[in-house]
């Protein structure tokens, strides 16, 4: 009994969980201005702040400060943004240009960075997530999301019914024998 009950923990913790990725994934998609982005860490240059392979939430703010945690860059397919802290800020023509510097790195970014370029601040980061959502980008990575959670919540209600019409059909068969017995 007290392994079934583990599995039923485990169970809804693995649910809740891909319904959160799925939904903060969802979310980050809609081009709302302000609105929060889900990114994958590729390097581990902000370690052990952030970890290599770890998803980051990152929101639009209008203040920046040093020490802030900062991704900027494109966001395109042939380029990654980059998530670095701020080390120093420069005025720059009334405008405020960051100086950038990974946790591990010894010097700060050589390129410095505009505030157009910048995607957001890091709000909080899941370490190891980043692998799961990349997976999941992939065709069988998807179908493996999608396919072995439904299989499992399949398999647990038909479990649900077929004892279900267990517990019926001996009741029935109870019934049957107490109406026998009366005759």
């Amino acid at each position: 009994m007290k392994r079934n009950k583990a599995f039923k923990i485990v169970y809804w913790i693995l649910v809740g969980a891909i319904i959160l990725v799925a939904l903060l994934l969802i979310i980050s998609t809609f081009p709302i201005t302000g609105n929060y982005k889900v990114m994958t860490v590729i390097s581990g240059s902000m370690e052990p702040a952030i970890k290599m392979g770890s998803v980051v939430a990152v929101k639009p703010s209008d203040d920046y400060r040093v020490g802030d945690i900062i991704t900027f860059g494109p966001a395109v397919k042939t380029k990654t943004p980059t998530t670095h802290r701020i080390f120093d800020i420069k005025v720059v023509d009334g405008n405020p240009v960051y100086i950038t510097k990974g946790d591990v790195n010894n010097a700060p970014d050589a390129r410095e960075v505009q505030r157009k370029d910048v995607i957001g601040k890091v709000l909080f980061a899941v370490p190891y997530a980043g692998y799961a959502v990349d997976f999941a980008k992939k065709p069988m990575g998807f179908a493996l999301i999608i396919i072995v959670p439904a299989g499992l919540i399949i398999i647990d209600e038909v479990r649900k019914i077929v004892k279900e019409l267990k517990k019926k059909k001996e009741e029935n068969k109870e019934n049957e024998e107490n109406g026998k017995d009366k005759l």
